[in-house]
């Protein structure tokens, strides 16, 4: 049988004491022994293992950390219990790890590549969710047993009713912008009246379906992605799975459907709320009257811009609404995980808005509705 760990203090010629160390340090005879030698007092220069029978790493690590507290030297160690503490002597050494140089160049390439990879990944996962959508509504229509109406009613309320006020609003300002700074502009060359081409064009073609998109993406998107994201951190979506709902069924073709038919609506609503801020700043600052301006605004604004608005409109509302259902459906983890979804939902659907009304101007510019 192994004897058990132990040590004595003895006083050094030489000034200092010597703690001598005897028989096996290891981790099943050592515990007692860790106490007492943190209670040694008095300088300690020396530390002799020449009686020591056995060690293992756990007492190698006690030697060489009493040597380090009293700074003494360690003595008589075998070859092999002198390979252990120099072992651990080396792990305990911190030693500053230096950082990897990477150049500017290759830490922006870097970024920008990953940046890239990430949304090709996103929009590839955005097709097929879209891919989704569309089996789930056709599915839909071979069973209209099973589709939502009081979900899609609701969605109404809340896509169209509840955002007349700031679309309203906000499309009454622009409306008044938009003439203002016509007028500024066109007072230049004496063509004041060619205001009202500029608000009932504008309007109805482009900023009218746009802003509205705008709002809609910021108002209804969030609320989409949120409500989904958070339905998936409570796993009240893997619980419709179980009882075999489909969620594409029961919470994304409703919230589509809303948007599509409330958009070209809110469209409508918000190009005539624009018409009407623009035609009070021309009747204020412009002198122009109200019947004069309609008239002016029935000569010079086409039927075609109406329909350019009209088209866009339930395509960008199809758009937001995926949108937001997508990246509802893309929360794992957290609560932060609904908030930086809400927001993404959000970009994204603006993003896919501008970009779709890029290439609807030039769409309609070469078919000759420009």
């Amino acid at each position: 049988m192994a004897n058990p760990a132990n040590f004595v203090v003895e006083d050094s010629p030489e000034g200092g004491r010597i703690v001598r160390l005897s028989g096996s340090f290891v981790i099943a005879s050592i515990s007692g022994v860790d106490g007492q030698l943190r209670n040694v007092t008095g300088p300690v220069s020396q530390i002799d293992l020449s009686a020591v029978d056995q060690m293992d790493t756990v007492g190698a690590w006690l030697v060489h950390r009493t040597a380090k507290f009293y700074a003494a030297d360690i003595t008589g160690c075998a070859k092999d219990a002198g390979r252990l503490i120099d072992a651990v002597r080396g792990v305990d050494a911190a030693e500053a790890v230096p950082r990897p140089h990477v150049s500017s160049l290759n830490r922006f390439l870097a970024e920008v590549g990953g940046g890239v990879v990430v949304g090709i990944t996103t929009l590839l996962q955005f097709l097929g969710f879209v891919g989704q959508v569309v089996k789930a509504f056709f599915i839909l229509m071979m069973n209209p047993g099973r589709f939502r109406w009081h979900a899609v009613v609701q969605h109404f309320d809340m896509v169209g009713v509840r955002a007349l006020g700031i679309v309203g609003l906000m499309s009454f300002l622009i409306g008044i912008v938009i003439a203002q700074q016509g007028a500024v502009q066109l007072r230049q060359f004496g063509a004041e009246i060619f205001t009202i081409n500029l608000i009932g064009r504008l309007t109805l073609r482009e900023l009218g379906i746009l802003m509205t998109a705008i709002m809609v993406a910021g108002r209804s998107g969030s609320a989409f992605a949120a409500q989904i994201g958070t339905m998936k951190i409570t796993e009240e979506i893997d619980a419709m799975r179980t009882i075999g709902v489909v969620p594409a069924e029961a919470l994304v073709v409703p919230r589509v459907i809303a948007a599509v038919i409330m958009m070209p609506l809110l469209g409508i609503y918000a190009s005539l709320m624009s018409i009407i801020g623009g035609g009070i700043l021309c009747w204020i600052v412009l002198d122009i009257p109200p019947a004069t301006f309609v008239q002016r605004l029935r000569e010079v604004t086409p039927l075609t811009d109406f329909w350019v608005g009209m088209i866009k409109a339930p395509i960008f509302g199809a758009i937001i609404a995926m949108a937001g259902c997508f990246q509802g459906m893309q929360v794992k983890g957290n609560a932060e995980q609904v908030g930086l979804k809400t927001t993404a939902a959000v970009v994204q659907a603006i993003f896919l808005v501008i970009v779709l009304d890029a290439f609807f101007a030039v769409f309609f510019s070469e078919i000759g509705w420009g």
